[in-house]
């Protein structure tokens, strides 16, 4: 059992270097110690920074990219250091698109530093054209300092009180009004004065500027004399417009032109400011981005309804089945009425369905996508998930994700069982095969796409083959070892009545019991439930946005989990008093189709934004439904595992002749 884990040793040696439990080893410097600042790559945000005509910086939505670039990808032409060297990466940190690097900043613990030239650039105009494409959809660049994300300091109107962002922007934006077609020499951004050449009409024109100063405030406790550790990092991006690498500030801005090259002239200052705030609450400047308010209110209400709604629902089903049973069991030779109800379906109701293979591999999958799901917020909820070590919780996540495949296989050999399928080998082999392979190949179908715009989030074939041996080397003989455990020791396949030789014919049912129809009404229950937590896992998903409320997160699997219970069990007792028997696939589809359909409708409504390239809309498609699909396969699974419950236990209830 544990020769898989000693060969797994050599590839989770990344992992072991990077982990780093949440107050347990922080950095503490001394005066002149070195201080490492580490470049991330470029992320997307939803908003980009927009300049009215007084100068103020506002938000405003525009169109956007759903993927990054590589800070030293060499469109971008930032300053390098002699020698670039890539971070040391765990395998999730890959996986999810970081690409952290050394940077030619020189910063020493409270040595404050002036305008301190880092390098001089040339900027193609080509080049240009991309670089101010990004300005104008708002890229932040993303530095980080003793594992802090450097970001700028804003306002929190809700929490009166400043904060500090996931990244900075690469530049902002300028609405000028200018003269449509103009085209000889740059615009200048003060001047509206007609052109005799052109047309008078003025139209507002937005101008880009790039940042090519900053301003790095690190801000520091001191626990013991002469001890200092790091608490925030605040940088003040600014555009200056230089004609030599003299520390000249002007008013007038850096805008790239796109005729010609452009020389560019990066500088920095940097400031140390103590302050009281401790290392152990560092992490409190960057968790504002969330309203707990709008969260708290709609997780209590939904609490309270379901909670409601699924106590009469239990009473109606428990005082419905008391009724029936009692009808069922009781002994009235002079009395003697013909069975009627869902009594009559006890020589068929564990008849095997069709394709009872693929049903129990899609509900095994379902079961260890579910504990994945619950194994990730319990560790973030619990604190393994630091900020310090933001690396680690991918990888930890998908090494959970390998690890339930044992549980996965227990459960879908126990229901092949259940079914008397005879095909035991191909269902140990699935297992553990068919639900992966098709996210992989999702995944590398997509990869092509972000290696096809040059993106930093494009998965390495090296990870790749990791992840597949990983899979081979951990998951598969573990799935086996469930599978085999389960085929000797489960007892699923003793059914409570006997199967006829003939299938009973299924009446006309109405159509709101049709599996789709019934469905899509079920599925507005299960997916209520997580619609508000939705939104932000959505916002943090695409806009690297930190997401930190693992409490709320966990109450909205809980509630997913019960409701997408109840529901199905109401229609499954309904459609068997109406004598159908067929409740298998049933089960499954109107948990699991409903709510994942509502999903993907929701992420799609929730692109609010407008999307900027073929890519892009492919990507976010894509994802989301992959996303609407394994949310399918959990809520199927939880909906097929309580109504097989729910069946075996009320036929064990009754006499059957």
């Amino acid at each position: 059992m544990f020769a898989p884990l000693l060969l797994l040793a050599p590839l989770l040696l990344p992992v072991t270097d990077a982990f780093f439990l949440p107050g347990v080893a922080p950095t503490t410097y001394h005066e002149g110690d070195e201080i490492k600042l580490y470049v991330n790559h470029l992320t997307p945000s939803r908003y980009y920074q927009h300049k009215d005509k007084n100068g103020n910086i506002i938000k405003s939505d525009k169109e956007h990219y759903l993927y990054s670039y590589d800070y030293y990808y060499e469109k971008l032409h930032f300053c390098r250091p002699e020698h670039v060297v890539e971070k040391s990466e765990s395998l999730g940190s890959i996986l999810f698109g970081d690409r952290i690097y050394n940077s030619a900043f020189e910063l020493k613990m409270l040595d404050n530093k002036e305008c301190v030239s880092l390098c001089k650039s040339t900027v193609p105009a080509d080049d240009a054209v991309f670089i101010n494409q990004l300005i104008k959809n708002g890229f932040l660049l993303n530095w980080i300092v003793d594992g802090l994300p450097a970001g700028v300091s804003i306002y929190n109107e809700q929490q009166t009180s400043n904060h500090i962002t996931n990244g900075f922007p690469l530049g902002y934006v300028e609405t000028v009004q200018g003269i449509h077609g103009k085209s000889d020499g740059a615009l200048n951004r003060r001047s509206s004065a007609p052109s005799s050449r052109l047309s008078n009409a003025l139209v507002n024109i937005e101008i880009p500027y790039l940042t090519n100063h900053f301003d790095i405030e690190i801000q520091y406790h001191e626990p013991a004399s002469g001890e200092y550790r790091i608490t925030a990092v605040v940088v003040t991006p600014e555009s200056i417009k230089r004609q030599s690498a003299t520390c000249d500030f002007t008013d007038e801005p850096l805008n790239l032109a796109e005729n010609q090259d452009n020389e560019v002239y990066y500088t920095y200052s940097v400031k140390y400011t103590r302050y009281s705030r401790l290392w152990g609450s560092r992490w409190d400047n960057y968790t504002f981005a969330y309203d707990t308010t709008i969260q708290w209110f709609s997780l209590i209400n939904c609490t309270i309804v379901v909670l409601g709604l699924s106590s009469v629902v239990i009473h109606m089903l428990m005082r419905a089945l008391r009724n029936d049973m009692a009808r069922y069991n009781e002994l009235n030779l002079d009395n003697f009425q013909e069975d009627s109800g869902w009594k009559l379906n006890h020589g068929d109701v564990f008849r095997t369905p069709d394709r009872p293979l693929l049903l129990s591999v899609l509900v095994g999958s379902g079961v260890q996508l579910l504990l994945c799901v619950i194994a990730a917020i319990v560790s973030g909820a619990v604190g393994l998930n630091n900020h310090d070590a933001r690396e680690t919780l991918p990888t930890i996540w998908f090494i959970l994700y390998a690890v339930f495949g044992f549980a996965g296989s227990f459960t879908s050999m126990s229901v092949y069982k259940f079914f008397k399928g005879s095909y035991w080998k191909v269902n140990m082999l699935l297992s553990p095969l068919l639900v992966p392979v098709g996210i992989l190949l999702v995944v590398m179908s997509l990869n092509i796409f972000l290696l096809f715009v040059h993106s930093s989030d494009a998965v390495p074939a090296s990870a790749l083959f990791a992840v597949v041996l990983i899979w081979f080397v951990l998951s598969i003989p573990l799935s086996f070892a469930g599978s085999l455990i389960a085929l000797k020791k489960c007892t699923w396949d003793e059914h409570p009545t006997k199967t006829n030789q003939i299938a009973r014919q299924i009446p006309y049912q109405p159509w709101y019991l049709k599996t789709f129809p019934a469905s899509l009404i079920a599925g507005v229950f299960p997916f209520a439930s997580i619609a508000v937590e939705l939104y932000f896992v959505y916002s943090s998903l695409w806009f690297h946005q930190f997401f930190y409320m693992f409490g709320f997160l966990m109450l909205s699997v809980l509630l997913l989990t019960l409701t997408t219970s109840l529901t199905t069990l109401i229609n499954i007792y309904h459609s068997l008093c109406l004598e159908n028997w067929k409740w298998q696939w049933k089960s499954f589809i109107i948990g699991g189709f409903g709510c994942a359909l509502y999903v993907f409708v929701h992420s799609i409504l929730f692109a609010e934004f407008k999307f900027r390239g073929f890519a892009t809309i492919v990507l976010y498609v894509g994802y989301s439904l992959l996303i609407s699909l394994l949310c399918c396969l959990i809520t199927g699974a939880v909906g097929f595992l309580s109504s097989m419950i729910f069946v075996r236990k009320i036929y064990a209830s009754i006499k059957v002749d």
